[in-house]
């Protein structure tokens, strides 16, 4: 089997397609890219067994076939050559790889791509279409505030939940928490699955800035299908907790400030926080916000003024100032509000202007304060 190539167009493909590849993996196959040719088109897919990407492109080869490819080595090659047409040619028998460059020759040891695992595909699916830009506006949103705690799997992915003509997407690692919903799909269904991080990682980096995903789901797996990419991954296969009964609905004080000046601050005040609770301490009375910090451990301390504009009773609350930075991050309005109803009840954060079609809460537990 013979076939040829642009050497930056294969790595382009093998560079986003790499992301699937697990760092130890349970079989040695799994370490390698599959590449099955069917007419002048070259489908390259790996898999981690969780989590499958497959891509495609177009290729001069003289007849069909498969071979698993060792990933490392391939990568590491083509980032070393300049872009030019490369040919690769694979022995039927032993599955041995010849590359030729315009440099020399680089030989490698290939397997029998039928031993590759069998990716997923569709069946018995229901899809909606997304917008890319949406989705990726979503998992953004969300992602950081998903938890590392394998002994509470449901918490280490993003729920979905899809409500015929929008969806909500949730996460939380139980100090901070994310609901976010955009309306501007079409589905016959309503449904939820949790998705797992990684592959939200992976998504993210290889959506495109425009046009329609297809997103398809069963009881087991989900599936992204945009331009030549096909992406699936096993959905974590555990309850979801109920995010609405922690969501505090009675907040009567009402703070407003200019989010990226709010966010300067906490970023200096931080310096000064104890490293093991990153707290700092908010100070609110009348139109006046004190944010400050203290590690008794070294005798640091910093305080900073801020205007605002408040309504309710005068407040002392505390928070993980790390938690609060990340959230004011990914928010994207020029002020934002904070709802909140006393020192020990969780935080709501929220722009102050919300974009048309979406909506986005975030909440953060309070830090308690230390006597």
């Amino acid at each position: 089997m013979n076939f040829s190539v642009s050497s930056s167009d294969l790595l382009k493909q093998l560079q986003l397609v790499g992301g699937a590849i697990g760092s130890n993996p349970v079989l040695p196959i799994l370490e390698d890219f599959l590449f099955t040719i069917d007419g002048n088109k070259l489908s390259i897919a790996s898999t981690d067994l969780e989590t499958s990407i497959a891509t495609e492109l177009e290729i001069q080869a003289d007849k069909n076939g498969s071979v698993a490819i060792p990933g490392k080595i391939l990568l590491d090659t083509l980032k070393a050559l300049p872009e030019q047409p490369i040919t690769f040619n694979v022995d039927d028998e032993n599955f041995g790889i010849e590359i030729t460059s315009a440099y020399g020759k680089y030989k490698l040891a290939g397997e029998n791509g039928q031993d590759f695992p069998r990716i997923p595909s569709p069946d018995g699916v229901d899809s909606i279409e997304v917008p890319s830009s949406s989705l990726n506006k979503a998992i953004v949103k969300t992602l950081f505030a998903t938890s590392n705690d394998e002994l509470r799997p449901a918490m280490t992915g993003v729920y979905f939940q899809v409500d015929f003509n929008k969806i909500t997407f949730v996460a939380t690692d139980a100090h901070k928490l994310v609901k976010y919903t955009f309306s501007d799909i079409k589905s016959d269904v309503s449904t939820s699955f949790i998705v797992p991080k990684k592959a939200l990682n992976l998504l993210k980096n290889a959506l495109p800035s425009g046009g329609d995903v297809k997103v398809s789901f069963n009881k087991a797996h989900v599936f992204f299908n945009f331009g030549d990419v096909d992406m699936s991954c096993r959905l974590i296969d555990a309850r979801y907790p109920d995010y609405n009964a922690v969501i505090p609905v009675d907040n009567p004080h009402l703070l407003t400030l200019g989010r990226s000046d709010f966010q300067s601050s906490l970023k200096r005040i931080a310096i000064y926080a104890n490293k093991t609770t990153n707290q700092v301490i908010l100070n609110i009375k009348n139109q006046d916000l004190d944010i400050s910090a203290q590690d008794l451990d070294f005798s640091n301390e910093a305080v900073e003024k801020m205007g605002c504009t408040y309504t309710g009773e005068p407040l002392s609350i505390g928070f993980n100032a790390k938690f609060l930075g990340e959230m004011l991050g990914v928010l994207e309005s020029d002020d934002v509000k904070m709802e909140l109803s006393s020192s020990t009840r969780a935080g709501i954060l929220l722009p102050a202007e919300p974009d048309e079609g979406e909506d986005i809460l975030m909440l953060v537990m309070p830090v308690m304060l230390s006597n």
